[in-house]
């Protein structure tokens, strides 16, 4: 089994990190955000991953492993955060909240 081409990863990653930015531009639930975040931060760690393997470096390897404890840090805090406004606002909706006005 030959080894996928370089290109063909890169280019998989900046669909996903395309279709990340798009989720984050149009999504009006909170909980989507989250999920488009996510997908940015997965085409960042396969970023450094495909090229930590073009150039023989173990520290690509070690940034993603580093950006997966962060997203799942940010799953969490984020998650606790949407619970408190749908407790407080009644709505995930990122455009009806308006709990942090003075």
């Amino acid at each position: 089994m030959s080894p996928l081409p370089l290109q063909g990863l890169v280019v998989l990653s900046h669909a996903v990190f395309c279709l990340g930015l798009y989720g984050m531009l149009t999504r009006r639930n909170a909980i989507g955000m989250l999920l488009a975040v996510e997908l940015i931060l997965n085409a960042a760690a396969m970023n450094f991953v495909v090229f930590g393997r073009l150039f023989s470096h173990v520290q690509g390897q070690a940034f993603a492993l580093f950006i997966i404890a962060l997203a799942a840090c940010e799953a969490v805090v984020g998650l606790a955060i949407i619970i408190k406004l749908t407790r407080v606002a009644k709505t995930v909706y990122a455009d009806d909240v308006n709990v942090l006005r003075g």
